[in-house]
């Protein structure tokens, strides 16, 4: 029995501290603290990202990922049943199809935007219609009787394991170290891509590394929480850090703090609510339900504020 059982919203948060400053001396992770451990993980690294692909107006591209893996889902089954026999049919296989279509989403994104001069969002458009509509093909042609382990890019956040957060924490490491060694030139590269060139900076080159840590991040963290909640991370915490900075430096530091400050919220009410009312809610639901009215708060002060600071500078007379 998890230990949070009998927790409402603020006790849940004084047992968790106590139980860190005990270094879970009182038994193992319960399920809560493995949904914190993943979610913080992935609100991490997407949130070491998010800044640069908001600012390249490239946040579709995570929401045609969702889609277009369809197709790697789809050849890798289709490859496990005919050419292995179905043994290695299995939710890593499913995975590595997936990093494959993500990966090819991301170049032919890149290529339509080089050599046909289309904007990103055009790009993104197109590629994304083009290998879904291939994927649902192939389903339907050849995989209507195979179950595709849908869980593989839906997530459960409420049926988290330990090992559920390897993948995000490799990213969230490997994003966070990329991003500290090139950081200049993924800020040359987001704000003006010909002075980056002026520089001499190898702009194709980066480019290429920035849509394969997206590919990768998408695809490691929607087999954990699920689509919607990686668009969330990616967009929501950055638009609400966004309200009160413009220097990129802080920027990549609140958005992942405030996508972990929005996980601990979201997984103490899903706690609250069903120990006190009895709702058994999704947690991932939550959080991005948390992350929606914190930017709307974060808006309305920020407005508010705007008027005071204008009333109290107004000339009198």
């Amino acid at each position: 029995m998890t230990p949070y059982w009998d927790c409402d919203f603020f006790s849940f948060f004084l047992l968790f501290f106590r139980r860190v400053f005990s270094l879970f001396s009182e038994g193992p992770f319960a399920s809560d603290e493995i949904q914190l451990i993943v979610l913080s993980a992935v609100a991490l690294s997407c949130g070491l990202l998010s800044p640069f692909l908001v600012l390249k107006r490239m946040t579709m591209l995570a929401n045609s990922l969702s889609h277009t893996i369809l197709l790697g889902i789809a050849l890798s089954a289709l490859a496990a049943r005919y050419f292995w026999g179905g043994q290695w049919f299995d939710v890593p296989t499913l995975l590595m199809g997936a990093l494959f279509a993500a990966l090819l989403t991301a170049l032919c994104t890149e290529m339509l935007t080089r050599c046909f001069r289309l904007h990103e969002d055009a790009s993104i458009g197109l590629v994304f219609t083009v290998l879904f509509a291939l994927g649902i093909i192939i389903v339907t042609l050849y995989l209507r009787d195979v179950h595709l382990g849908i869980e593989a890019i839906m997530g459960n956040v409420d049926a988290l394991q330990l090992s559920d957060a390897y993948l995000p924490a490799l990213f969230m490491a490997t994003n966070g170290l990329i991003v500290f060694l090139f950081f200049k030139q993924f800020q040359l590269m987001s704000f003006d891509v010909h002075l980056a060139k002026t520089f001499g900076m190898k702009v194709g080159l980066f480019r290429y590394v920035f849509l394969f840590l997206i590919a990768a991040t998408c695809i490691g963290a929607f087999r954990a929480v699920g689509v919607i909640l990686v668009l969330t991370f990616l967009t929501g915490p950055y638009l609400i850090a966004r309200l009160f900075s413009c220097r990129l430096g802080r920027l990549l530091i609140w958005t992942p703090l405030i996508g972990v400050g929005a996980s601990f919220l979201g997984v103490a009410l899903s706690r609250h609510l069903l120990n006190v009312h009895g709702w058994s809610l999704s947690t991932g639901g939550l959080v991005s339900t948390v992350i929606g009215f914190m930017y709307i708060g974060a808006k309305s002060f920020v407005r508010i504020r705007k008027k005071y600071i204008a009333r109290e500078v107004r000339p009198l007379g």
